[in-house]
């Protein structure tokens, strides 16, 4: 896994031992910034389930403001800041342990991009997707970029957001929702 463009390209991230996280791979990451390429310069952005950091990072290094990266695992979370370090964005980012339903509940700041990539097996997307839309996080204009399995359905349409269409690489789904 590494950086495939920006100021940190070809850089090479840290992933954590064991099946707890699942990391985008580099062919459908590269997919996923080519959509959104025009949206990340200048952007805030918000890695609500970061892993190993790879989405916010690659957004840092393409040109983002800054990046808050949110895990409730503390070795994720290390893995992140350690992925940082490598990348040399760490002053552009902030790392928040904490339970992703937590965060939303007590988040003041607005963002313009949120990367969405939760463990498949469960109801995190929904929830997550369900709670960003009523606490309104996401600036006008802004995207939820909501990557999942091949099967499993997302609501179509949530007020003020529309939806584009799927984007399939293999037997993983990219969704874009863009604020009104």
């Amino acid at each position: 896994m590494r950086v495939i463009t920006g100021k940190a390209k070809g850089v090479q991230l840290k992933t954590p031992e064991g099946m707890l996280t699942r990391p985008t791979s580099d062919r459908v990451k590269e997919a996923l910034f080519s959509i959104i390429h025009f949206e990340i310069p200048g952007a805030v952005v918000l890695d609500l389930f970061g892993g190993t950091g790879q989405l916010g990072i690659e957004a840092l290094s393409q040109g983002a403001k800054s990046a808050t990266f949110v895990d409730a695992r503390a070795d994720a979370c290390q893995i992140i800041k350690e992925n940082l370090r490598r990348t040399k964005l760490g002053a552009e980012a902030k790392v928040v342990r904490s339970d992703y339903m937590d965060y939303l509940n007590r988040c003041r700041e607005k963002y313009s991009i949120i990367f969405l990539d939760p463990p498949y097996g469960e109801v995190f997307l929904e929830n997550a997707l369900n709670r960003i839309t009523e606490i309104d996080i996401l600036l006008s204009g802004g995207i939820i970029i909501a990557e999942r399995p091949l099967g499993k359905e997302l609501s179509l349409s949530f007020d003020g957001y529309s939806r584009s269409k799927d984007y399939k690489y293999g037997k993983t789904l990219l969704t874009i929702y863009r604020k009104e």
